[in-house]
C-alpha cells in the first residue's frame, strides 16, 4: 500500500511524515522545503501478530508494511507548473491513495500560503489543480482516440464516449472517483492513472488542545461537511503529538496516549482508515520459523492469496487449511482448535477473510 501525503504548504505534511516514518524529512516554515518526495516504509501495527508470536515463538515475526510518500506542497497554478507543480503532480500518479492533510488550527507563527485558515478553500485549491491536470491528460486521450476512429473499429467509438464522459465530469469540477462506474469502466480508469480517480482520506491537523477536547472545532466541522458531500472520510490528527509519540520507547507510548485520553496513536488510526479506503485486509501465517501478515484485497480467493507468498503456491494450489484468529486464541493452540473441528479445509473458491490463520497445501 502506497499512500501519498499531500496538501498546501505549511499544513503539517512533513511534520506528520516525520512522525509516522521517523525518516527525518526536512521540516521548515516555508513552502517547498520538500522538493523530492520523501519515502518511508513503516510496519503496520497488528496485535494479532504479537499474540501469535507468543504462541509459536518463531525465529522471526514479519508485519505487513505501508509506504508513505511525502509530496511537496501544492499551490494554485500547480497544473500549469507553478511552484514546481508538474513534478509534484507526477509523484501523485504513483500512489494508491491520497492522504490530504488539511490545516485546522490557528498559529500566528506559522504562515498560511493564503493568509488565513480555510479548509474548504484549501481543499478546492488542491482539487482544482488535480482536475486541471486530469483534463489535460484526458484531452490528449480523446485526440488520440479520434485519430484511431478512422480505422473503422467500433471499440474506439465506445472508448471515445467513455473518455468524453470523464471530461464532462472534470469540466463540472468533480473528481473522477465521484463517477458511478461499472467494474469494467473502473478497470479502464485505472489504466489512465488519473489523479482524481484515487481515493482520498482527509487528515484534519488540529492543535493538541483541540485533540484532547474531542478534536472538534469550526474548521473540522467545515471539513467534515465538505467530505460528506463527496463521500470521503475525515480523521482528526495532531501532527505535533504524533511527532512526540515517535520519539518515545514502545513501553512509554501507551502511558503517553492514556494521559492524553487516547486509546491509539494517529498512525494506527491512519493505517486502519487507509486499509478500509482501499478495501484491504490481512491474513496470517504462523509456524516455528515465521509469523507473518499478508495484505490482500477484500474478496480475494484462496489461490490468489497463496500467490502473494509465492507464485508456485497459486499455480499448484490444492487447498487452504484455515482457522479464524479469534477461534485459535480461544483454544490456545492450533492442535486444540483442530480437535474442536475449528480448522477448516477450503478450496479454490473460498474468499479469504481478515484474520484467517492459514496453511496452504500445494503441489507443483
Amino acid at each position: 500500500m502506497r499512500l501519498g501525503i499531500v496538501g498546501l504548504p505549511n499544513v503539517g505534511k512533513s511534520t506528520l511524515f516525520n512522525a509516522i516514518t521517523k525518516a527525518g524529512a526536512e521540516c521548515a516554515n516555508y513552502p517547498f522545503c520538500t522538493i523530492e518526495p520523501n519515502v518511508g516504509i513503516v510496519a503496520v501495527p497488528d496485535e494479532r501478530l504479537d499474540m501469535l508470536t507468543k504462541m509459536y515463538s518463531p525465529e522471526k515475526t514479519t508485519p505487513t508494511t505501508v509506504e508513505f510518500v511525502d509530496i511537496a506542497g501544492l499551490v494554485r497554478g500547480a497544473s500549469k507548473g507553478e511552484g514546481l507543480g508538474n513534478k509534484f503532480l507526477s509523484h501523485i500518479r504513483e500512489v494508491d491513495a491520497i492522504v490530504h492533510v488539511v490545516r485546522c488550527f490557528e498559529d500566528g507563527n506559522i504562515v498560511h500560503v493564503d493568509g488565513s485558515i480555510g479548509p474548504a478553500r484549501d481543499i478546492e485549491t488542491i482539487n482544482l489543480e488535480l482536475v486541471f491536470a486530469d483534463l489535460d491528460a484526458i484531452e490528449k486521450r480523446i485526440d488520440k482516440t479520434r485519430k484511431m476512429l478512422k480505422s473503422g473499429d467500433k471499440k474506439y467509438q465506445l472508448e471515445l464516449e467513455f473518455y468524453e464522459s470523464i471530461r464532462q465530469t472534470l469540466e463540472n469540477g468533480s473528481p473522477v472517483r465521484s463517477m458511478n462506474l461499472t467494474a469494467e469502466e473502473q478497470a479502464a480508469v485505472e489504466q489512465l492513472f488519473l489523479l482524481t480517480s484515487k481515493p482520498v482520506l482527509y487528515a484534519a491537523n488540529v492543535s493538541e488542545d483541540d485533540l484532547q477536547s474531542g478534536g472538534n472545532n469550526s474548521f473540522v466541522a467545515e471539513l467534515k461537511a465538505l467530505a460528506e458531500k463527496e463521500g470521503s472520510e475525515v480523521m482528526v490528527i495532531c501532527a505535533k503529538i504524533e511527532e512526540e509519540i515517535a520519539q518515545l520507547e514502545e513501553s512509554e507510548k501507551q502511558d503517553f496516549l492514556s494521559e492524553l485520553g487516547l486509546s491509539e496513536s494517529g498512525l494506527d488510526r491512519l493505517i486502519k482508515s487507509s486499509y478500509k479506503l482501499l478495501g484491504l485486509i490481512s491474513y496470517l501465517t504462523a509456524g516455528p520459523q515465521e509469523v507473518r501478515a499478508w495484505t490482500i484485497t477484500k474478496g480475494t480467493k484462496a489461490p490468489q492469496a497463496a500467490g502473494k507468498i509465492h507464485s508456485d503456491f497459486e499455480r499448484g494450489f490444492i487447498r487452504a487449511e484455515i482457522v479464524a484468529y479469534s477461534d485459535l486464541m480461544q483454544c490456545g493452540a492450533y492442535s486444540a482448535a483442530r480437535e474442536k473441528g475449528l480448522v477448516r479445509s477450503e478450496g479454490k473458491e473460498y474468499i479469504m477473510q481478515d484474520g484467517d490463520v492459514t496453511l496452504f497445501r500445494f503441489n507443483v
